[in-house]
Formats: C-alpha cells, sequence, structure tokens
C-alpha cells in the first residue's frame, strides 16, 4: 500500500535559527565577517525575542538572528543551557495547516495547537525535537505577497 499523502512537504529551508546574547553585535559580526546584509528587523514579545534576518547572498536563505527579551524567554533559556549557536532549522511550507496535519497524523508532536505570528507577519508553528531527532525544526508559512 503506498502513503497518498504528499512527499515534498517543505518547499526550500527558508532560514536558521542563531541563538544569540546581543543582537547588535551578531548583527555587526555577520555583516562584516560574512558579508551578509540585514535584511529584516523586529521585536516579537510573544515570542520573546529581538531578531534580525541577515540574507545569505542572493539565495533568499537567511540566517535569523535571535537574542532574548527576558532572562524567561525561550532564548535565554537555550543560551544558559547551550550557549550560543545553533538554535533551529526553519523549513518554508505552502500551507501550514495542511502541513501541520499531515505532520500530526504522522505522529509528530507540534509545539502549538494552531499557528503563531513569525516574522514579518509569517505564521510558525515548531516540530518537538524530541520527534524531529534532537532538531527544532521550525514550519514557517510566508505572509502574502503585499499587491503592488
Amino acid at each position: 500500500m503506498t502513503d497518498a499523502l504528499p512527499t515534498d512537504l517543505f518547499t526550500a529551508i527558508d532560514h536558521v535559527g542563531i541563538a544569540v546574547p546581543d543582537l547588535d553585535d551578531a548583527v555587526a559580526f555577520y555583516s562584516a565577517t560574512y558579508g551578509m546584509r540585514m535584511l529584516h528587523e523586529e521585536t516579537n514579545e510573544e515570542q520573546g525575542v529581538r531578531e534580525a534576518m541577515m540574507g545569505v547572498g542572493d539565495s533568499g536563505s537567511c540566517i535569523q538572528l535571535l537574542a532574548p527579551l527576558t532572562p524567561e524567554s525561550t532564548i535565554a533559556k537555550f543560551l544558559d543551557r547551550s550557549g550560543p549557536g545553533i538554535q533551529q532549522l526553519a523549513y518554508r511550507v505552502d500551507d501550514l495547516d495542511a502541513v501541520s496535519a499531515t505532520l500530526r497524523e504522522r505522529g509528530m508532536r507540534l509545539l502549538y495547537p494552531q499557528a503563531k505570528r513569525g516574522t514579518s507577519g509569517s505564521r510558525v508553528n515548531f516540530i518537538h525535537p524530541k520527534d524531529a531527532r534532537g532538531v527544532l525544526v521550525e514550519l514557517v508559512e510566508p505572509a502574502p505577497a503585499a499587491p503592488h
């Protein structure tokens, strides 16, 4: 019997999230050392982070630098436990609700019952790292493109 569910759930690697203690210092390092440019910066109170999306050339891929807003935030706890470094791998999806339902059918636990607001108005959810072989996987449905 073949699996009738879609095989390609993800459309691209959207970004790799890097936990950093100081966002301004990290932006300066990634700019000066790697030549990356900041594409977007915002504060996400709900996620407890100040973040910057750093463009990797013209590839459309990004490095997301994440600094904690409070000592209780998830990123602060990650930094306390693991120090600075890769915190999550984010895949782009076309339909977050459909992909989430498929992953749940395949036995994956998602961290949120419903999507949350991500960077630049995207919709996000996360696969529990214990179900994703030790990797915190973020699912990102970009915000609809604004009409020109």
